[in-house]
């Protein structure tokens, strides 16, 4: 490959005035000693957007530190043990890592030390192309090989594969999630053996490591092939004790369904919820899985969705995402979906249920006293608004008292 250099003036990340901040701080301290590292010098040579900026140091903690805050740069010691800080300036955050090498790792964790070396520092990452450094200037440091892997879209380990997993078995379930991301073609097949051949180190893996992998898996453009290969290798049923449906999850994308829960939904079917507990999901994560997981309601929907006004009604009751989630997994299920399936997801997305109008102020001025005669009124008021798809006024409600 022959590009040895980022033009800023290119790529507004580098130039942003919050960016400079934190490098100069670093440089003014240890002039040379710092470099953009890993996932944003990989995205801008792959033309792909930048997220997080992360910046490799010569300084130890405490120099970094005392640099950064001298530019009045707030820090937080987010993993100081390992030689993290996370520097804001002007409300960006910036993860800021001493140079390190691997003293020790048992396949979750590792004890470091730090160095000077920037080559003991890339040889300790997992993939070439996130082994790849820039300075301030835009130019390139490749230690280990990473330009050509930009170049062919590949996900090849740094040095011996088994040697990097053993290190943390989680790259195992990276280099899936790299290569749906920015993989071309079939996978490096060094990689893919090493992986298949070590996945009883997944059980050293917690749940919620995993799970934050697997939702990153699942947003990537299109992971239905990378699925297909875990379940091959053995890896899926390792860390999920369940095969994907790999055939519907292909369905689902075809309809524009790019949302990582609802991918989850339609892969796993019904071991989605038990997969809410094995994960340890959010409570906000699995309140929507099991809402996905209603069949009675799934059912009432599959019956009514043609009707829009039983779509708004449901909306009004469960809400624009249930419903949406609903309508596209109910569609995924055979291919070709029923005419009008889009229409159907468009108006359950874009319908704005309003409020009911009566609330019980309402009915103790009409004379009604507070108890269960109110509120079978208010459920019998509420029944015929929604009846009149919404229609009837607050006038309109109370002239049925």
């Amino acid at each position: 490959m022959t590009a040895i250099r980022l033009d800023p003036a290119d790529h507004a990340w580098m130039t942003h005035p919050a960016t400079r901040r934190v490098m100069n701080a670093l440089e003014n301290a240890a002039p040379g000693g710092a470099r953009f590292v890993g996932g944003c010098v990989r995205n801008a040579l792959l033309g792909a957007p930048v997220a997080d900026i992360d910046i490799a140091t010569v300084l130890e903690p405490a120099a970094a530190q005392a640099a950064l805050e001298a530019a009045k740069i707030a820090i937080h010691p987010t993993g100081i043990e390992h030689g993290t800080l996370t520097a804001v300036a002007d409300h960006r955050p910036f993860e800021v890592t001493t140079l390190r090498r691997d003293v020790s790792t048992d396949g979750r964790r590792a004890t470091v030390a730090f160095t000077t070396d920037w080559a003991e520092d890339a040889a300790r990452r997992d993939f070439r192309l996130n082994a790849l450094y820039a300075d301030a200037a835009g130019k390139i440091y490749d230690p280990v090989g990473g330009l050509a892997d930009i170049g062919t879209r590949r996900i090849v380990f740094i040095g011996k594969a088994e040697d990097r997993i053993a290190e943390d078995y989680l790259r195992i379930l990276r280099f899936f999630r790299f290569h749906a991301w920015y993989g071309r073609g079939e996978p490096d097949p060094a990689g893919l053996a090493a992986c298949a051949s070590m996945t009883d180190g997944l059980a050293q893996l917690s749940a919620e490591r995993v799970w934050m992998e697997t939702k990153k898996l699942l947003a990537a453009p299109d992971p239905v092939r990378v699925l297909e290969l875990m379940s091959e290798t053995g890896i899926a049923e390792a860390l999920y004790r369940s095969e994907p449906d790999t055939g519907r999850l292909s369905r689902l994308i075809a309809l524009g369904g790019d949302d990582s829960l609802l991918r989850f939904a339609a892969t796993f079917g019904e071991q989605a919820v038990r997969l809410i507990r094995d994960m340890k999901m959010s409570n906000a994560e699995a309140f929507r899985i099991r809402q996905m997981a209603d069949a009675d309601l799934a059912a009432d929907i599959a019956a009514d969705w043609p009707l829009r006004a039983e779509l708004e009604k449901r909306v009004y009751r469960h809400g624009n995402q249930v419903l949406a989630d609903l309508l596209y997994l109910l569609f995924s299920r055979d291919r070709p979906p029923p005419e009008g399936w889009g229409g159907a997801i468009a108006h359950v997305l874009s319908f704005k249920a309003p409020g009911f109008p009566v609330n019980g102020a309402d009915l103790k001025k009409a004379g009604l006293k507070p108890g269960p005669e109110m509120g079978e009124t208010l459920r019998r008021l509420e029944e015929a608004w929604i009846d009149s798809r919404f229609r009837l006024t607050r006038a309109d409600l109370l002239d049925r008292l």
